[in-house]
């Protein structure tokens, strides 16, 4: 029997093993002592002791006798620190915490076994900051770095995307969404109409601009939108710095999506193909047989239950959006 047959053995050895100490070691806790009175209440904690067994057994097996050498990490949804919802909608984590995915990323880069990264990209973009820690995560990352546009590669998503080393798309990807929008509520006709007054008490000229009380003088217009300039000439700089393209080639897409082919036809992409031929790809980059493994973060069940729909209607209706908030006013800033 050759090697990997020999370590194939001894993983699925493992695993069977540990899942049948944790079914005896359940048994005897929980149904065997307790007596009759929480025999049905010793069942059900025994299955989730078993499963609880068999993921450690197997954790211990993949760590033991490791079967991959690509390590992929998926950004799905809106990017935000904690993985809430930025916005309005209420609810928990919903989209792509940034913190986990920069730790997967750094798991990976650790595990000796790991010669490529995979970066699996279905994002509208999201907030700044985090969407930068998981750019700068994979660009740190020691070996070829490959994203793949599944949906959505847009804003934040496109920002990941140019610090790897290539990336692919579908034919019906949307990819880019490369520029910055600022916006405001203005309600202060409404509130006039309704006897709301605002009366300004702050240090500083520019504290409360944006706020929505008040009309916006044409130099507080000018100083938002040197904010929205700033963000914007940094997207262009690093886009162009990681795509090797020309900046005002990245301008002259003027924030536009595109589909897949159009974006490889543009430079935005380097290559059009489904998963299976990103994964031929990495196999010529590393000339060996590719086997992936998927590092995410545990995720209880009501982590996984909130927040799907919300998700989508976030996709939808916020856009390709990178958020910038600022306790003090009511501007949003999204890439």
């Amino acid at each position: 029997m050759s090697e990997d047959g020999d370590n194939d053995l001894a993983r699925f050895g493992i695993v069977v093993g540990g899942g049948l100490l944790a079914a005896v070691f359940g048994i005897v806790i929980f149904v065997v002592v307790p007596g009759s009175l929480a025999e049905l209440l010793g069942v059900l904690v025994t299955i989730g002791v078993v499963i609880l067994g068999s993921r450690a057994a197997r954790d211990y097996a993949d760590s033991a006798y490791p079967d991959y050498n690509v390590a992929e990490v998926a950004v799905e949804g809106p990017i935000t620190r904690d993985g809430s919802t930025p916005g309005p909608i209420p609810g928990g984590a919903l989209g792509a915490t940034a913190d986990d995915v920069v730790e997967q990323i750094e798991r990976a880069d650790e595990d000796d076994v790991v010669d490529a990264l995979l970066v699996k990209l279905d994002t509208p973009g999201g907030q700044v900051v985090p969407s930068d820690d998981i750019r700068n995560a994979a660009a740190d990352f020691d070996g070829p770095t490959v994203a793949y546009a599944t949906d959505v590669c847009a804003s934040g998503g496109y920002w990941i995307a140019s610090g790897c080393d290539e990336l692919w798309a579908r034919r019906g990807s949307i990819v880019g969404s490369i520029g910055v929008i600022g916006s405001r509520v203005n309600v202060s006709e409404l509130a006039e109409e309704l006897g709301i007054s605002y009366e300004r008490f702050a240090a500083g000229k520019y504290k409360d601009a944006g706020m929505p009380l008040k009309d916006l003088s044409e130099d507080e217009r000018e100083y938002l939108q040197g904010i929205i300039d700033g963000f914007y000439d940094d997207f262009v700089e690093r886009v162009a710095e990681g795509r090797d393209m020309e900046p005002a080639a990245v301008r002259d897409t003027e924030a536009r999506v595109y589909l897949g082919d159009e974006a490889h036809e543009l430079g935005l992409v380097d290559d059009i193909g489904d998963r299976s031929a990103v994964e031929a790809h990495v196999e010529d980059l590393l000339d060996a047989e590719v086997s992936v493994r998927e590092f995410e973060p545990e995720k209880g069940l009501a982590a996984r239950l909130r927040g799907g729909a919300t998700a989508v209607a976030y996709a939808a209706g916020a856009g390709a959006a990178s958020v910038f908030v600022d306790d003090d006013h009511d501007f949003r800033l999204r890439y």
